[in-house]
């Protein structure tokens, strides 16, 4: 038996028990990932996600290992490290969160190391396809996503193919997917909807119809396809994401796809929810100033509501190179809370 916990998002860590037959499910499921992702027994496979009660670090060395490709279990932070990994051992693989695939690439870049990964498998985080595009560029990689949670397994849980047409493969053999809406009904397949999950072969903690929280649509198998597994997209949101501003839903990766649809815009920014009086948001950027008009425009037309854009100077928007970016904040009371960020007047 081993015990893992869930990263907290939503509040307190949540702790799950894991059987001996848990773990080989988990190893199976994450070697089936990542050998859909393109990883081979010749691989060596950098493993920048966090080691310890977090399940990312330890399910993708527990898949690896069952694929016979090579770890480097690096776990997350202490870059300088990993820059100097990547420019020795010269590794194929990147996994780790898709922020912090972010930070590796720009320290990369600063150091005059070239990539040498050809594929990456991100998750822990919801990501948008600007996301994507740029990890690609910085990298010189795939990007893929990976899904999972502590509760079901841990990572593995469906992860997208070199030949998913962007969509996650489900591991229907191990985890029976529905979306729900908030009624409890299911919804027809492209039809975003709350994904809930039974494990059909965990025995440390099995779960029937487990409401996850999270936003996404089903598919079936891509047509024609040798794959049988139905997919399911990138996580859009979490129910308790949402944000509700003046009457208008808005979900923090809508946010994301407009920024990072313009090229002038930093990957780093910061969503505030300025809930001090009259209900708004924030969307910090690091950018020239010239881009702040650009920007409110598109989230107006994308959101239908109006944000306040703060183009502010490279390094002022917060970073982590452990556990997950933070990427929304609400603000009710104090300073802002950007260090050194003065708000303008209304």
């Amino acid at each position: 038996m081993c015990i893992h916990g869930s990263s907290g998002t939503g509040g307190r860590p949540t702790l799950v028990p894991y059987s001996a037959h848990d773990v080989d499910v988990w190893a199976s499921v994450m070697a089936r990932a990542l050998g859909g992702a393109g990883a081979t027994r010749g691989s060596l496979v950098h493993n920048a996600y966090g080691y310890g009660l977090f399940t990312g670090g330890l399910g993708v060395h527990h898949g690896a290992m069952r694929l016979g490709a090579t770890v480097l279990p690096l776990s997350g932070g202490m870059t300088e490290r990993q820059v100097r990994m990547v420019a020795d051992l010269r590794p194929d693989v990147l996994c780790c969160t898709p922020s912090y695939a972010i930070h590796l690439g720009e320290a990369l870049r600063r150091s005059g190391v070239q990539a040498s990964f050809t594929v990456g498998v991100f998750g822990a985080e919801p990501w948008t396809e600007g996301m994507r595009g740029q990890i690609e560029e910085l990298l010189g990689i795939r990007a893929l996503d990976i899904y999972g949670l502590s509760e079901i397994i841990g990572p593995g849980v469906a992860c997208e193919s070199l030949d998913s047409e962007g969509m996650l493969n489900v591991a229907e053999d191990h985890f029976l997917v529905e979306a729900i809406d908030g009624e409890g009904r299911p919804v027809p397949d492209g039809t975003p909807g709350e994904l809930v999950f039974t494990t059909l072969t965990k025995t440390g903690m099995p779960l029937l119809r487990y409401r996850t929280g999270d936003i996404a649509t089903l598919a079936p198998p891509v047509p024609d396809s040798p794959r049988t597994l139905r997919r399911m997209s990138k996580v859009l949101g979490r129910r308790d994401d949402m944000l509700v501003i003046r009457g208008v839903n808005v979900f923090p990766t809508e946010i994301e796809a407009v920024l990072l649809a313009d090229e002038r815009v930093s990957p780093h920014y910061l969503i505030v929810e300025d809930r001090r009086a009259r209900p708004e948001l924030w969307v910090v950027v690091e950018a020239d100033e010239e881009v702040r008009e650009d920007l409110t425009k598109a989230l107006r037309q994308r959101l239908g509501l109006t944000c306040r854009v703060v183009a502010t100077r490279e390094g002022t928007v917060p970073r982590t190179e452990t556990g997950k970016a933070r990427r929304l904040v609400r603000w009710t009371e104090g300073e802002p809370p950007v260090p050194g960020l003065t708000p303008p007047a209304s």
